[in-house]
């Protein structure tokens, strides 16, 4: 990738580069831009999440305090979905240079926005994991999330640390149904270390999604097709059959305009009143309030939850006010968005996003360009 960019003497001789860092949450990055030659760059550091721009329920104040926070900045780095970036903002950002994000692709990008400015955008591969992109991290935090709702982990641990002991009995998973909505990577990830620790069915269901193209998936994986009594090792089935018949469903698709509120109240109609439902995919992928209203009635086990609708979410938000496991509710067990957040990954993204800015700087190729 060639970068056309002019030079001048507000930006590269006198005046030191603004950076403005964004919405990271642990302050991993810290360490890393502050190496960085002061008289040469002045940065600035963000934990907290403005709402975002193009949600429909910002306000335009909300947007302008957004546009006011980043007007300054030559450079912006960004982690990644957690600040979109829409055409309309980035028409408001007229010193911006350079945009810099975690990961390999950032959905919350407007691209061909930054790509008609001459704005480039460089991501991050996760170096702690070669090639995952955090799939290892998300696969096991998604386990660990099914085992604690099936478990009933959170709220043992509160009622003894409030006085309490034993609240609810737990659910074993042994021999019982796991339905993946998606098989990519995740699913099959997810779905393979289910089946093997506990012994669980796996079925599977996506738009797309052949028995063909599951029984590859599973000799890849290094499964047979079928068990010793015939049965696939990935049984695709309908949507309304996995819904109905699965003890865990956990979400793992791809979000995009034809998945967006793919899992809607008639889905979760159909759900045993013993089964959990997991999502550490992306929260838009469910009708929110479908399933809130769902949990609220206590039509089924448990919810566990990595990822919402709008993040952070907001302190007056139905998840953080509900008292939810009481007076008939369901159980529902909340995090915040940490399928990816583990600090190998996290530091070794912002050392690409410095080694970027410093080849920006030189007039050199940036490494995993996005567009």
């Amino acid at each position: 990738m060639t970068l056309d960019r002019v030079d001048d003497k507000k930006n590269f001789g006198i005046c030191p580069i603004k950076i403005a860092v964004l919405d990271d949450y642990q302050g991993i990055s810290g360490p890393k831009f502050q190496k960085l030659d002061p008289s040469k760059y002045e940065v600035s550091f963000f934990k907290d999440t403005l709402p975002p721009y193009n949600h429909p329920d910002t306000t335009q104040d909300v947007k302008d305090k957004l546009v006011a926070r980043l007007e300054p900045f030559t450079v912006i780095s960004t982690m990644r979905e957690r600040t979109p970036f829409p055409k309309e903002l980035i028409a408001r950002l007229p010193n911006l240079k350079l945009l810099l994000t975690t990961g390999n692709r950032n959905l919350g990008l407007d691209l061909e926005a930054f790509k008609e400015r001459g704005i480039p955008v460089a991501g991050a591969v996760d170096r702690a994991h070669a090639g995952s992109v955090g799939s290892i991290s998300t696969t096991e935090h998604c386990v660990a999330l099914i085992l604690a709702a099936a478990r009933n982990i959170a709220q043992d641990d509160l009622s003894v640390k409030t006085g309490g002991w034993q609240t609810v009995p737990a659910v074993s998973l042994r021999d019982k149904i796991f339905g993946t909505v998606g098989l990519g990577r995740l699913g099959i990830a997810v779905a393979k270390i289910m089946q093997l620790a506990f012994g669980m069915r796996i079925i599977a269901w996506s738009s797309n999604l052949t028995q063909e193209a599951a029984d590859e998936k599973a000799r890849v994986a290094g499964f047979p097709v079928e068990n010793e009594n015939g049965e696939k090792t990935f049984e695709v089935v309908s949507k309304e059959e996995l819904f109905k018949t699965a003890d865990v469903v956990s979400i793992h698709l791809v979000l995009s305009d034809r998945s967006r509120g793919s899992i809607a109240a008639a889905d979760l109609a159909l759900m045993k009143p013993s089964a959990i439902f997991v999502n550490t995919s992306r929260g838009p992928l469910v009708v929110e309030k479908d399933l809130q209203d769902a949990l609220e009635q206590g039509k089924i086990r448990a919810a566990a939850l990595d990822v919402f609708e709008r993040e952070p979410l907001p302190l007056d938000s139905r998840w953080r006010t509900t008292k939810w496991g009481q007076d008939g509710r369901s159980r529902v067990l909340l995090t915040p968005h940490m399928g990816y957040v583990e600090e190998a990954t996290l530091d070794a993204w912002y050392e690409q996003q410095v080694e970027n800015l410093l080849r920006w700087e030189k007039k050199e190729d940036l490494s995993i360009p996005l567009y």
